[in-house]
């Protein structure tokens, strides 16, 4: 246990708090189990140890953070330690890497029953296993979800200026002002398009020239260790499902044809339905369907998209289009808070009541024209007027 004391200080003094993300607020920190999820990369280890730095500084000898990827556990079980822990006066308990250790369901299920007196925080960095386990937790586990920077976030980290959250109902009937508003602090367009192809992972700061290798080991891990791992993908068809993402990246958008497809990566259809699946739980792609209820691991998608846009410039670099850039944006920044589906009129429907089309600064209302609660996303436009929303603006929606 010695040496795991050891590794916490030294990650806990090498951990900055200039900069803190707004999760840090939402989460319910009181709570007895508490949940973090998310897809690999997106800084749930560095919201671990910046909470611990803000407000457990003077009570250390009562906290302890360890990672269920170290090799110390390999002959020590987390029971031993939790034990151990406790008699010595522990209180605060920070998990992360959860999915790595084997039954932890059970072990959290059995340390939440066992030691009243310990609250505990886990992270998994797969969205599968810890969606899959919940059901097990979900009278005891209070679990929140993480995603990579919004427009906002990483402005923020870039310029030092603070922005409010933007809610949709702000965006839409007052988007004129709130972009005036931005613009008086910063030029958005001077941001965009480097956030939109590298600014969306929080490691983007630490050695920006070799981001595009390190996001290249993040897929590399989720597809070659953690689809292996936690759904049985076999290791021979992890080049497929690589082929499958690099078209998703260079469609306009993707709209599976899963027969053509199928005969064209050479698998057959339910195996490619349910990689269309994996894929968007472990949090590579989000899926469009035209109904957001009643889904099921066979029902085909509407729509593909990969799940932000730095995805799509480290994917298809000499292919990338468009639109499919720009919706991929919208889309992101929208379902973290708000259910989108697909709808034939138009590019999304969102809450079940807004209809949105995606284009750039020429696109006209023609499309729309005829939906009520219709509004148009523009590309490359500073401000709006009317019904016609700059894109650039829902990124500042969380």
């Amino acid at each position: 246990m010695d040496s795991l004391v050891s590794k916490f200080y030294k990650k806990l003094n090498t951990t900055t708090t200039d900069f803190v993300r707004d999760t840090i607020h939402k989460v319910n920190w009181e709570a007895r189990l508490v949940g973090i999820k998310g897809a690999r990369g997106i800084g749930k280890t560095t919201l671990l140890l910046q909470y611990i730095k803000l407000h457990l500084a003077d009570q250390l000898e009562k906290t302890l953070y360890v990672s269920l990827d170290s090799i110390w556990f390999n002959t020590n079980s987390l029971i031993d330690l939790v034990d151990n822990f406790s008699k010595k006066g522990g209180e605060y308990l920070f998990i992360d890497e959860v999915h790595k250790y084997p039954g932890w369901a059970q072990v959290l299920k059995n340390i939440y029953d066992d030691y009243p007196n310990l609250k505990v925080v886990f992270t998994g960095s797969s969205l599968l296993e810890i969606l899959n386990a919940r059901a097990d937790l979900s009278r005891r586990a209070v679990v929140y979800e993480m995603q990579g920077f919004s427009f906002r976030e990483y402005l923020r980290m870039e310029t030092g200026v603070d922005f409010d959250i933007l809610s949709l109902e702000q965006i839409l009937n007052n988007h004129v002002n709130e972009a005036k508003k931005i613009h008086q602090k910063i030029k958005p367009f001077q941001y965009f398009e480097t956030y939109l192809q590298q600014g969306y992972y929080p490691f983007y700061r630490e050695q920006p020239e070799l981001y595009e290798i390190r996001l290249g080991e993040v897929i590399n891990m989720i597809l070659e260790i953690e689809l292996p791992l936690l759904r049985g993908v076999e290791l021979a068809y992890i080049a497929k499902v690589k082929q499958l993402l690099v078209i998703i990246a260079e469609s306009v958008p993707f709209m599976p044809n899963v027969s053509k497809l199928s005969d064209k990566i050479k698998i057959n259809r339910a195996t490619l339905l349910s990689y269309l699946h994996y894929l968007s739980e472990i949090g590579l792609t989000r899926n469009l369907f035209k109904e957001s209820y009643g889904i099921s691991r066979l029902q085909k998608p509407a729509k593909v998209y990969l799940e932000n846009t730095n995805l799509i410039y480290m994917l298809a670099k000499q292919n990338s289009n468009l639109g499919n850039i720009r919706e991929t944006f919208f889309i992101n920044q929208l379902a973290y808070n708000h259910k989108v589906t697909y709808v034939e009129q138009t590019d999304f429907k969102v809450d079940d009541t807004y209809f949105f089309e995606i284009g750039g600064k020429n696109k006209t209302n023609k499309q729309i024209a005829t939906l009520e609660n219709s509004y148009l996303v523009a590309d490359d436009i500073e401000y709006g007027f009317q019904n016609k929303i700059p894109l650039w603006l829902f990124g500042f929606m969380y």
